[in-house]
């Protein structure tokens, strides 16, 4: 091994650290960083860019977060799920899970791309995580894919749900019940029908014994989330609107 490979085995197994997976096939690691803008001015034989791995690492992607999603929030309804899941999956969330990983000082740019500040690029950072991420699943199977993708994204989901970027529209409702009206609401399961292995729940909200709102889901949580929010519609609090002209608190609680 001459100096040149040594130096960029030693760089390899750095980056290798902060992924926290070590690639047995080295050559998947390689063309994962490799940007097409080198294969136009390298004279090496058998290089290939990282294009098809990208396209590969975007559907593990999308599996793996719709995977967890749909098991670590079985409230959400399918519209939050996909609210969420696109932000997570966005090429400025990959962007930044990139440069925290400082994968641009490993790239493999053609002498314009490096020029013209590739290292830093968005969509050449945004592409090469992807890229890395097919890169593992080949090397690793899917379960090493899996934990890479939560490992480096986990947090930040959590951190968002937390946050409200899905509202909580349970907490909203019984918040300014608790200040307009000196109650909480009440949640009375109506209906449960469907098979075992699919079932649907309808829940109605009551306010000092007045129906103001009914949802439905697939769990008692989701169908209580959904009730939770068409109260808020139909009482026109806590900022949620809907299209149509909705009757005032006055009007529904007495």
């Amino acid at each position: 091994m001459d100096i040149a490979d040594r130096e960029n085995s030693e760089k390899l197994a750095v980056l290798q650290s902060g992924l926290g997976y070590n690639f047995q096939d080295m050559g998947l690691l390689e063309t994962a960083l490799t940007h097409k803008s080198f294969i136009n001015e390298t004279t090496q034989k058998g290089v290939l860019n990282n294009e098809r791995l990208e396209f590969l690492g975007d559907a593990v992607l999308g599996l793996v977060i719709t995977d967890f999603l749909i098991h670590r929030f079985p409230e959400y309804s399918e519209g939050d799920l996909s609210k969420l899941k696109g932000f997570v999956v966005s090429r400025s969330s990959l962007f930044e899970l990139a440069t925290e990983l400082d994968l641009g000082k490993y790239l493999k740019l053609g002498r314009g791309e490096l020029n013209t500040g590739g290292r830093h690029k968005r969509s050449i950072l945004a592409d090469s995580f992807e890229a890395v991420i097919a890169g593992i699943y080949l090397d690793g199977g899917f379960k090493a894919a899996y934990d890479f993708i939560i490992r480096q994204m986990g947090e930040k989901i959590l951190g968002l749900a937390q946050n409200t970027y899905i509202p909580d529209y349970k907490t909203i409702l019984q918040e300014h019940t608790q200040m307009m009206f000196g109650c909480v609401p009440k949640y009375e399961i109506v209906s449960e029908k469907g098979e075992d292995h699919d079932p649907e729940f309808e829940v109605c909200i009551l306010i000092k014994d007045n129906r103001c709102g009914c949802g439905r889901g697939k769990s008692k949580r989701e169908a209580e989330q959904d009730a939770a929010h068409n109260a808020l519609i139909n009482l026109n609090i806590g900022g949620i609107n809907s299209q149509e002209t909705n009757p005032s608190a006055d009007n529904l609680i007495t």
